[in-house]
């Protein structure tokens, strides 16, 4: 059960938290919660123990710390806080500084390509899609949790939560 969450689970809603933040600029708190409530069945299940449920908690307390210090500055949007801190709750602080290094690179790279797709005129047969003009809007912020979600799945199979469920 514990390997079923964790192999459909978390990657199916971190797929959601990328899609709805690229058509909605938003990530839903349902989303997060989501996460947060199926960790410790998943933990459970798999047998960690109080300590390691316990460092798996701190790193997601943590991240909640850091990411809401850069919301309250304007840096990030709430829902990408919440993602991250939920989303550490389920790596830990093992792989924790490799997902932040590479949800930093994935963001910059993807705040980049954006920043010169939006020089040029929105195609005309994306003008009728929404979604797309918000995003093509310079106004509009980075729909960051792409990056934050990508990355969740790059370094997912690394932490031990998944190595637990996963034997060799």
């Amino acid at each position: 059960m514990a390997s079923i969450a964790l192999l459909v689970v978390f990657p199916f809603l971190m797929a959601y938290a990328a899609a709805s933040d690229l058509l909605t600029m938003t990530i839903p708190n349902r989303l997060s919660l989501a996460l947060v409530a199926t960790f410790p069945v998943a933990a459970l299940t798999l047998g960690l123990g109080w300590a390691e449920a316990g460092s798996h908690g701190a790193a997601g307390a943590l991240t909640l710390l850091v990411t809401f210090t850069m919301f309250s500055f304007g840096w990030i949007g709430g829902g990408d806080a919440k993602l991250a801190a939920a989303t550490a709750l389920w790596l830990g602080f093992e792989v924790l500084a490799d997902y932040v290094l590479l949800a930093s690179l994935a963001g910059g790279v993807l705040t980049l390509l954006l920043m010169q797709a939006r020089t040029y005129p929105l195609p005309g047969f994306a003008v009728g899609w929404p979604w797309a003009r918000r995003l093509h809007d310079r106004r509009t912020g980075v729909p960051y949790g792409i990056a934050l979600a990508a990355s969740a799945l790059v370094i997912c199979p690394m932490a031990p939560l998944w190595r637990a469920a996963l034997p060799a």
